[in-house]
């Protein structure tokens, strides 16, 4: 992921990232080890190191992808590795809970079904996973960059349902949220962060936006999910 505006992990959560850590339940991070695939920056491994798990493994497909989260963050409990989603590098049944924050819509096109199956791999039984990924609506499709430049996936809830069937998961919750404040802010995003290199322009008024839009029961842009391998 290239930092263009110089992002941290140690940032303020606002947002879709924000409502991760009101979602995720904290029974499923203290003193679990967790797995987290296309970490990022590192966000989610400094929230599970506060939240006392015991050890957290972040993975991106490359290294200069990891490069912005090794160089700020030093926590023991804490490493970083190398390794894609549809065939992680880790041995059967290592991990309690995996975390992938807007991943499988990266994978190559098909792969879904053997990520899954990889993360299944990976979780020893009773495990838990938690996803998100764009929901496959209209409104969300339609004013996403992405789907018009790369061809970036969206998917039903129908669509995840069968994934989890197929995979040894069961599917313990699945909402949808996000709205009109999500669209706008990925827009801006685009805008400031690809052609002007920059960060948001309305980033404060946005964000507080957001940060209410996601209090809400519901939306349309984004799936979260719990599951539980079986």
């Amino acid at each position: 992921m290239k930092n263009i505006t110089h992002q941290t992990p140690y940032e303020p959560l606002h947002g879709r990232i924000k409502f991760v850590t009101e979602y995720v339940n904290l029974r499923d991070i203290k003193n679990k080890k967790i797995l987290d695939i296309g970490c990022g920056y590192g966000w989610f491994e400094i929230y599970a190191k506060n939240n006392l798990a015991s050890s957290i493994v972040g993975t991106e497909l490359t290294e200069d992808d990891l490069s912005t989260a090794k160089k700020y963050i030093r926590e023991k409990k804490i490493i970083f590795v190398k390794g894609s989603a549809i065939a992680l590098p880790f041995k059967d049944n290592s991990f309690d809970t995996v975390v992938t924050w807007e991943v499988m819509e990266h994978t190559p096109k098909g792969t879904e079904e053997k990520m899954f199956m990889e993360i299944a791999r990976v979780l020893k039984k009773g495990g838990i996973c938690y996803l998100s990924t764009p929901n496959k609506s209209f409104i969300g499709t339609l004013f996403d960059p992405a789907y018009w430049l790369i061809g970036h996936r969206h998917y039903s809830k129908k669509y995840i349902r069968e994934l989890t069937s197929k995979t040894r998961f069961t599917l313990h919750d699945m909402r949808v949220m996000g709205g009109w404040w999500e669209i706008i802010s990925l827009l801006d995003l685009y805008i400031s962060k690809w052609i002007f290199q920059r960060v948001p322009f309305f980033e404060k008024a946005i964000t507080n936006k957001l940060d209410r839009e996601y209090k809400k029961s519901s939306g349309f842009t984004n799936i979260f999910c719990r599951m539980q391998k079986v």
